[in-house]
């Protein structure tokens, strides 16, 4: 019997048969990818180009697919390295012979501004039945079935996919792989991505037996919401690196709204990637840390580490890195320090971290770890080595002390290459080896804390909402609009009155029950603070005549339309509640200090909507004030409760609006019982708010005052 026949994704990676498009000619791309099929073990190997030609290593050659199947040649994968011309030809060659699979390595395609010449090669495999990576890719690669259709290095085998959207910046990671002390299962560069994906690829590996870690390095995603749920699965089960380009400020976005403006594009992805449970790194070798970590390390399941050392300045800079990120370095017992004391010399230091000295060797490394790990969650060990002690020993010590104690066991040798001798000896303990005890305790903290996402999860997915519109026709609606729209929703607005006349004004303020603010309502005016727009504290009928002439002339050239008169809010917090519409991953909800704080010190929290009421409490925690909503100088703590329960709301919004832009409330006032939402704006879809072309956000004045 032949070998079974692969389906799905299963035809790139496990293919019975390879066929390289192109000219296989000395020096030729085609050649290349042949030689490194060749190289690798794999086989068999065909060759396919118009004279027909092959190489050393190739089973056969033919001018078409239809002559290898003609001949009986089965072939489930086509890397396809012809001229850009030719590529469409020559996928509907292999499709007409039954091939599923191509790896397209051509360029000059979308990249390059011909983008008919893309959209041509998508028809044809819609016709065929073909899935296919690129154009512009830098092929893939299964080290533990010796596959590599790629122009990049053949990596070690190890239980680490990547998948680059990138084929330069994939290949400089396989490149550095070995020396790195990193294996890699799979590789995948998708280039354009004209047909697959990353979602495409995390769901493949997500069920891959061959796979235990994924790194993603990503420019964009495809497509925001698919990506969210394909990462939320696979993180279920396994860990996900991500490598995020594009943080700086210039991929942000002019907005209407505080919540567009505060809501940053790298923000989302930010908050995507925290909502699917991956962990987002700055770069390389932060990637190459976290990953020989979880491919290595048990899970870390508490941030109670232990530093012993031979060298007092490494270990003292590993434990201020320690601190920084977060880890607890609390000294030992007094059981455990009595143990140590017992078992070291008396000039050992016995705090934490614990110093052995130059004269710590395998035994004391040994037997002091397995100790310190009895009430530790994890442990660092740093040797600095010196030419006379031999640093394989001390390095099974190591081992020897991770695998008696079961816990993660982070490993620095330093001094070059008088400790190139432990490497062999960690490698095989499964024991990751940091150049830098810093490196290593970030490593720990952030799986300590990737850990603690895992136990924590949950799975949330609020009911879909009956489809409505927004009130009015305006593409911003009024404040009074607004305010009914959201009083209908069930939202806690406060009571009002719109007043055309300044005796209507002080009708109205009568009838709220003085002190109460005044609000222009104004066609014309988007931000209230450029006309001086709200008059606070009015305390009597004359001074509510007073401010409706006021605010009147003060826009009477704006599209006047009266005031808004609405009670004073005492005693409470400011805070913003917002959504927003990211280009990649739809609406997305924001939460904040609000009033003339909310982009001075632009303390938010995102998410990407809906969610529910518990994620909007740990929204709450991730504010870098969140004392503010505390108990805080004898005033009584706000009701977080309530203001859950309304972000949750406001997140569904979208949903049940398909119509709305933004919405900013801002502020909305933290009581000690319930909320209020003190100001509003929406913008409807196809507004300036969408389309970016406000260059700047100004913050309306408060409404309230904070007693």
């Amino acid at each position: 019997m032949g070998e079974k026949v692969p389906h799905g994704l299963e035809s790139f990676f496990r293919p019975r048969g390879v066929a390289v498009v192109g000219s296989t000619g000395e020096g030729k791309m085609g050649r290349v990818l042949v030689d490194q099929l060749v190289a690798g073990g794999y086989s068999p190997v065909y060759a396919v180009n118009p004279r027909g030609e092959g190489a050393p290593g190739v089973r056969a050659a033919a001018r078409s697919f239809a002559e290898l199947a003609g001949a009986g040649h089965v072939v489930d994968l086509a890397v396809i390295a012809s001229p850009a011309d030719t590529v469409a030809a020559m996928l509907e060659d292999a499709g007409r012979a039954g091939v599923h699979a191509a790896a397209v390595i051509a360029s000059g395609f979308a990249e390059c501004g011909e983008k008919a010449k893309e959209e041509a090669l998508v028809r044809v495999a819609c016709t065929y039945g073909i899935r296919f990576i690129g154009p512009n890719c830098a092929g893939l690669v299964n080290t533990k079935r010796s596959l590599f259709p790629t122009l990049e290095t053949r990596p070690p085998m190890g239980d680490v996919a990547l998948v680059s959207q990138s084929g330069a910046l994939g290949g400089a990671v396989l490149s550095w792989a070995e020396e790195q002390g990193v294996g890699f299962s799979k590789f995948v560069s998708y280039g354009n991505g004209a047909d697959l994906t990353d979602v495409d690829f995390l769901d493949y590996l997500r069920g891959d037996d061959e796979t235990k870690v994924v790194a993603l390095y990503l420019e964009t995603v495809s497509d925001g919401r698919a990506f969210l749920e394909a990462a939320r699965q696979l993180t279920a089960v396994k860990p996900l690196v991500v490598i995020k380009s594009g943080r700086s400020a210039a991929g942000g976005r002019a907005t209407l709204s505080h919540t567009g403006s505060l809501a940053g594009t790298d923000a989302v992805y930010d908050a995507a990637f925290r909502q699917c449970g991956a962990m987002r790194v700055d770069g390389i070798e932060e990637m190459f840390d976290v990953c020989r970590g979880l491919a290595s390390f048990p899970p870390v399941r508490g941030k109670r580490v232990v530093i012993v050392t031979n060298s007092g300045g490494p270990g003292v800079l590993s434990t201020d890195a320690a601190e920084a990120v977060g880890l607890d370095l609390a000294p030992p017992s007094p059981t455990l320090r009595r143990r140590l004391a017992e078992r070291l010399p008396s000039y050992c230091s016995l705090g934490n971290p614990i110093d052995l000295t130059v004269q710590g060797g395998e035994a004391e490394y040994r037997d002091v770890l397995s100790m310190a790990l009895e009430e530790y969650d994890a442990a660092v060990a740093i040797d600095v080595n010196t030419p006379y002690l031999d640093a394989a020993l001390v390095a099974r010590g190591i081992v020897t002390a991770a695998k008696v104690t079961g816990k993660p066991v982070a490993a620095t040798f330093m001094a070059g290459k008088t400790a190139a001798a432990a490497l062999p000896v960690l490698i095989a303990g499964s024991v990751p080896d940091f150049p830098t005890g810093e490196r290593a305790v970030a490593v720990l903290a952030l799986l300590a804390n990737d850990q603690a996402r895992r136990l924590g999860r949950r799975e949330s997915s609020p009911p879909e909402p009956a489809k409505s519109s927004l009130p009015g026709q305006g593409l911003i609606l009024s404040e009074p609009e607004a305010m009914d729209w959201l009083g209908a929703q069930g939202l806690p607005v406060p009571q009002r009155r719109l007043a055309r006349s300044a005796e209507e004004a002080a009708t109205a303020a009568a009838a709220l029950g003085f002190p109460v603010a005044i609000k222009v309502v104004a066609s014309g005016v988007v931000h209230k603070t450029d006309v001086g727009g709200v008059v606070l504290d009015v305390a009597s009928k004359v001074s509510a005549r007073s401010a409706f002439r006021e605010l009147s002339e003060r826009a009477k050239d704006l599209g006047f339309c009266g005031v808004l008169v609405v009670p004073m809010v005492r005693d409470a917090v400011e805070m913003l509640v917002g959504v927003s519409r990211d280009p990649q991953f739809g609406p997305v909800v924001a939460v904040g200090l609000g009033g003339v704080t909310a982009e001075a010190l632009h303390d938010v929290a995102l998410r990407v909507a809906p969610i529910d009421e518990a994620e909007a409490r740990v929204m709450l925690g991730e504010l870098r004030a969140p004392s503010l909503l505390g108990a805080f100088r004898g005033r009584p703590a706000r009701d977080l409760g309530a203001f859950a329960s309304l972000v949750a709301r406001v997140s569904q919004l979208p949903f049940q609006y398909p119509d709305l832009a933004e919405l900013d409330l801002n502020p909305v006032f933290a009581l000690k019982a319930g909320v209020v939402i003190g100001d509003v704006r929406a913008a409807r879809v196809g507004s300036d708010a969408v389309r970016g072309r406000t260059p700047s956000v100004r913050l309306d004045a408060n409404q309230g005052t904070i007693a």
